[in-house]
């Protein structure tokens, strides 16, 4: 469940604050241009640097929340493994149909035991068999599903992506500022 509900509902209000002080700025340049005049430097002195002592409050937060961020991979694992079988039935009826088997006949099986297997799911609160109904259908006796249900094949580039951006942007960023990141995130809003 939630950790830091409380702390990132205040980020968000803030975050919501900041993005209200954009209607401001608006407003004065629809009517008169930024010229500088009274009404133009009055609405500046108010809406810039609440903009930003906002936006360092909710980066302070955020931070603080960040800090403490934990990962469950075997939480993420036992989801992936339960939402996938569902994800692949695509690949897996082309599969099949590449082994020889008819599409028609085929798409009609597979939509068949992923309702059941939904139900069971759904209804009873069951883990999903749809991969045991499929491996037990002599239908799918052509198809490796422990090759067309691997979770790799279905992730594109995305982990040398990930890599790429964490090289080129994120390592450079925190080597420049690491004196910073190296302060605790205290709490002041």
């Amino acid at each position: 469940y939630k950790r830091n509900p409380m702390r990132c509902e205040r980020a968000t209000g803030l975050a919501r604050f900041v993005l209200s002080l954009l209607q401001s700025p608006f407003q004065t340049a629809a009517e008169q241009w930024f010229e500088r005049t009274l009404d133009d430097s009055a609405n500046k002195r108010l809406s810039v640097p609440e903009a930003f002592l906002a936006t360092d409050g909710m980066l302070g937060i955020i931070t603080n929340v960040a800090r403490g961020l934990v990962v469950y991979p075997k939480v993420i694992k036992a989801h992936l493994q339960a939402e996938l079988p569902f994800m692949v039935t695509e690949n897996i009826l082309m599969a099949a149909v590449s082994a020889g088997g008819d599409r028609q006949e085929l798409h009609e099986k597979i939509r068949r035991h992923a309702q059941a297997a939904a139900a069971r799911v759904k209804n009873e609160g069951r883990d999903n068999d749809l991969l045991d109904r499929l491996r037990a259908d002599p239908a799918f006796a052509g198809v490796n599903l422990r090759d067309v249900t691997n979770a790799r094949h279905y992730v594109g580039r995305a982990p040398q992506q990930v890599d790429e951006f964490i090289r080129e942007y994120v390592t450079p960023i925190r080597r420049r500022h690491r004196h910073a990141l190296a302060r605790e995130s205290e709490l002041s809003v």
